[in-house]
Parts: structure tokens; sequence; C-alpha cells
């Protein structure tokens, strides 16, 4: 039997993609044509053809920037999908807790960002936060201001805080959307909990996790408010990730051609982990048909 396809619901979509490409490719043009061109101001632009390219990729700045952000991501992945995954498995799947544990994990996803970094600013401060404080009077020396480790433990901590709540949201959507007969057939058979998370769960949650591990990693790759104001990249650069050194360059310093091409490669990035990721874990798992040989 085929599946037939109804092409009528591309005209509900039609729209979104028009508004979608209208806010979207005027930005980028202008972004193109600041990257290729020069000017001296009075509105003169020379063409610069890759200089500017160049430019960014031949400077240590940019490339300790990356690996500050590419750090930053990897720590933030490898703690809030495994925690959002362990913390929506605790979760109850009836009863009326179920509405007040939602709610309790989506509160943290209304903050905005920069209240987000002013929360944290004020908690972490050894005067009158709670945290820095507390630290303080344990006899730790605490201060996310001119303390390297203490400013990177404190920006993980706060995206952590932020931010785990969407995995476990989507994790439990997933968890919840599992059928009851997969649970019996596991109980018939024996299966231990470790069993059924393995066999079970954790393939259903397939789809789901791709999602969250590229929200995230878009996200915490491209974070930029938060780390702004709780340390406006210092103590030193040592948390100037790519995205607050790419407006330094552009406000501060006013130089529209390497932040025009910083941002084209800061972009290019994003979108080829997003799509090597994405291909790798939607081809895990699935069978491949075995190839025929002619005669």
């Amino acid at each position: 039997m085929e599946k037939t396809y109804n092409n009528k619901a591309w005209f509900f979509v039609i729209p979104v993609f028009v508004l979608v490409a209208i806010s979207a490719i005027i930005p980028i043009m202008t972004v193109v044509n600041y990257s290729v061109q020069d000017t001296f101001g009075n509105n003169e632009f020379f063409w610069a053809g890759t200089e500017w390219f160049q430019d960014v990729l031949n400077s240590q700045r940019f490339w300790d920037a990356l690996g500050r952000n590419l750090i930053f991501s990897f720590v933030i992945l490898a703690i809030e999908i495994p925690l959002g995954i362990a913390i929506a498995l605790t979760m109850p799947r009836k009863g009326i807790w179920v509405p007040v544990c939602l709610v309790t994990m989506a509160l943290p996803l209304l903050i905005p960002w920069n209240v987000v970094g002013t929360i944290w600013q004020v908690f972490g401060r050894q005067d009158i936060g709670l945290l820095g404080y507390s630290l303080t009077a344990l006899g730790i020396d605490y201060n996310y201001a001119t303390n390297v480790f203490d400013a990177w433990a404190t920006i993980i901590i706060m995206d952590v805080w932020h931010w785990t709540s969407l995995v476990v949201l989507l994790c439990y959507a997933g968890l919840v959307s599992i059928p009851e007969a997969y649970y019996q057939a596991a109980r018939i058979d024996g299966a231990s909990r470790w069993s059924v998370f393995r066999c079970i769960q954790l393939p259903k949650l397939r789809g789901v996790l791709i999602i969250a591990f590229l929200l995230r990693f878009m996200d915490s790759f491209m974070i930029y408010t938060e780390p702004f104001v709780l340390t406006g990249g210092g103590p030193g650069n040592s948390t100037t990730f790519m995205s607050i050194d790419l407006v330094k360059q552009a406000i501060g310093q006013f130089d529209l051609g390497p932040a025009a091409a910083m941002s084209l490669i800061y972009q290019l990035i994003v979108l080829m982990v997003c799509y090597a990721f994405f291909t790798v874990m939607s081809n895990v798992g699935v069978d491949k048909p075995d190839a025929r040989v002619d005669q």
C-alpha cells in the first residue's frame, strides 16, 4: 500500500517561509557585504575580497575564543544531557504532582537571560550574595571577578541551573509517549530497571535527545548575555567567548569588516557541527538494507 501525500499543506507553511526569508536573508546580505569590503567613512566602500576572512583565521584571538566556546559547550552538554535524563526519569507520570513538577521545571526558562546574569552576579558577590558570602564564611577564597576557575565554575553552574529544565521537559515528553505495552512486556520478562532504560527508554528517546542536543549546543555555543552580564568576559579574557569578542569588534572597536567575516565563520561552524551531529545520530541504529549483487 503506497503512502499518499497531501501537498496542500505547503500552502500553510509558505507564509512562514516567506517571513523567515525576509527577516534572515536581508541581514545576512548586509553582513556578507561588509565582510568583503572596507570603508574609510563617508559611506565609501572599497573591495577587500577575502582579506577579512584571512585576518580572522590567522588571528590567535579568534582561535582562543573558539577554544573557549568548544570547551564550554562540551562541559555543558556533558552535564545537562545526563542530568536532564536522570531528573525526567524520577518525575511522576500520573497524579497531582505532575503539573507541580512541570511548572517547577519550567520556571527557570521563563527568566530572561540578562536577569539570569544579574541574579547570579548578585548571588556570587562576597559582601551581599548568599553564595559568595557563604563560601567566604567557610574559608573558601571565592571571587568570580578575579579568579579564572571561579568565573568558569559560576558560568557553568548558572547555565546548568537555567537550561537543564529544557532537557528535562523534552525527555519527560519522550518518556510519556512510550506505550505502556513495552513496560508490560519488560515486567513479564523480568527485566531489570537498567535493562528497561537501556533497551526501551533510551532508544525511544533518541529523537528527543537529538533535538535537546542541537538546541543546547546552539544556545551554549552562541551564549552571550549571561557571561557578559556576570563577568564581562573577564577576568582578563578567560570568559571572552566568540559572541562577546564579536560584539567588542563590531560595537566597541567598530571594525565592521572583521566582525562581519567572523560572524559568518561563526555561523558556518554552528551549521556544520549541527549537521554532522544530526546526520550521525539519525543513522545510529538504523538497519541498512542488504546489498544486492547482480548475477
